[in-house]
């Protein structure tokens, strides 16, 4: 088996329906991977009944017999499986959504007492097994649970849920033990590869879940440092050199930019895993956070800090940036098409976050097929292209790309705006094939976009070449 850490290094952020602007919720994440070409398709699942399967993982061999009906879902698998699927992200028919998974490490101490399971439940399957059979964010938590208790966990993972009115963020750290809380409607969370969740309140099944048994097994086992709490990070974290500067500075910087009124330092240990922002936080906000690398600060990789500081810290985006999603649940009790599932591909700081609509029977050609080679018909090859471009000239072609990302994105809430009008008035197949039509119609005004800017960038970067000679007229 693959050692996998290292490998889904990630970045999440969760929103509340009352802390964001437009009332939705938001569960996102950067899926980052360890090498930077990583291929990956978006596809929709369609709906199954009377199934008699048995799921098999390429990645470890873990073997789960499927239930005969799943929904239809939206997922970012892998274009290689071989390694498993790695669906990653998606919204079901039932507008529920999942991000799978944040990657995070739990202390040898709790680990000696409940270590991996090698056959157990990992990040390739992690998706595949739930999305298709929840009904609502709380119920995945549950579901999850389940597996995790029956089957085993095969490496430590944060994993995000949402519906309409709900978010959840469940970490999963060892064998068998998982907490779960459910983000406050008016906060917002960031993590970042560490255990984030902090004090569990074990008479509030409302806002809590957790594995059966977790408390005798810290007690039992005397792994609580604390005399005066019961805190999850504390008990199954880690606070190593590594954390202070791989993942405590990303959370530093999210929490930075929706609360610079409050100082914090980027190392600290400290800092707390859910927050009240000092304003309404939009879909333009996570995809910023999204996109950054430490922005207007001396540890920007791209800045004009020291070349120590622009290497201190690990930052959000970055160039193995496999998929970058954003999940916006909106409220499907009014409008069928509540769900948008917003797609990066490429580097996240030079590339668009396209929106497509969840409530759909397939997607655009340009992200279903994915060639091994280089094509600029393929949306994943497309965007990789316009990565390497810009930031082989940053600084000449920078402003043309961040003009491109705001033109497209002010483009996606006028689309959106339309669409929504004329949905109003739609139902049931009738709707998802006109959202199926317009998901296409998106694709195809993103994909020219892009290669125009990538036109005028190679035909500018030509006049940039150093392989230059002006004869002097006085030879």
């Amino acid at each position: 088996m693959t050692d996998r850490i290292e490998l889904s290094a990630c970045t999440s952020i969760m929103v509340g329906k009352k802390a964001s602007l437009d009332g939705a919720t938001y569960i996102s994440r950067n899926e980052d991977r360890l090498i930077a070409i990583h291929p990956k398709k978006f596809l929709v699942q369609p709906a199954v009944s009377g199934r008699q399967e048995i799921y098999t993982s390429p990645y470890n061999g873990l073997t789960v017999p499927l239930p005969e009906r799943g929904y239809r879902y939206t997922s970012t698998p892998n274009g290689d499986q071989s390694d498993g699927p790695n669906e990653e992200d998606g919204f079901n028919e039932k507008n529920v959504g999942e991000s799978a998974t944040e990657s995070v490490y739990a202390n040898e101490r709790v680990l000696a007492y409940d270590p991996f399971v090698e056959n157990g439940l990992a990040e390739d399957s992690m998706t595949t097994l739930v999305l298709p059979f929840i009904d609502s964010a709380r119920a995945g938590v549950r579901y999850l649970g389940e597996l995790v208790k029956k089957y085993g966990s095969a490496e430590g993972n944060g994993v995000q849920f949402s519906d309409s009115d709900e978010v959840w963020y469940m970490e999963i750290v060892t064998g068998h033990q998982w907490v779960a809380v459910r983000i406050p409607d008016d906060c917002y969370a960031v993590a970042a590869n560490q255990i984030a969740i902090e004090a569990i309140d074990f008479s509030d099944s409302n806002n809590y879940m957790w594995a059966d048994g977790i408390q005798q097994f810290v007690e039992q086992n005397q792994l609580n440092p604390d005399t005066d709490q019961w805190n999850f990070r504390h008990i199954f974290g880690t606070d190593a050199e590594k954390d202070h500067h791989y993942n405590t500075p990303r959370v530093w910087f999210a929490q930075r930019y929706l609360n610079p009124e409050i100082e914090q330092e980027p190392e600290s240990p400290n800092l707390p895993f859910i927050r009240r922002a000092n304003r309404k936080i939009t879909v333009e906000d996570v995809q910023y956070i999204l996109k950054s690398h430490y922005n207007e600060t001396k540890y920007d990789p791209l800045g004009h800090g020291s070349e120590h500081d622009k290497k201190t810290y690990r930052a959000i985006s970055l160039s193995r940036t496999a998929n970058s999603h954003i999940l916006q649940m909106r409220d499907n009790s009014k409008n069928g098409a509540a769900g948008v599932q917003w797609l990066g591909f490429g580097v996240p700081s030079f590339c668009p976050h396209v929106p497509f609509f969840s409530n759909a029977t397939d997607t655009d050609e340009s992200y279903r097929k994915l060639p091994q080679e280089m094509s600029l018909d393929s949306a994943y090859w497309l965007y990789e292209a316009l990565a390497m471009i810009v930031e082989s000239h940053y600084a000449e072609f920078i402003q043309a790309d961040l003009d491109y990302q705001k033109e497209l994105s002010q483009w996606a809430r006028t689309k959106i705006a339309s669409v929504d009008a004329k949905a109003e008035n739609l139902a049931g197949d009738e709707l998802t094939v006109y959202l199926t039509q317009q998901n296409h119609e998106i694709a195809a005004h993103y994909n020219q976009a892009t290669k125009k800017l990538l036109a005028d960038l190679t035909t500018q970067g030509a006049e940039l070449s150093r392989l230059v000679f002006k004869m002097d007229p006085n030879l």
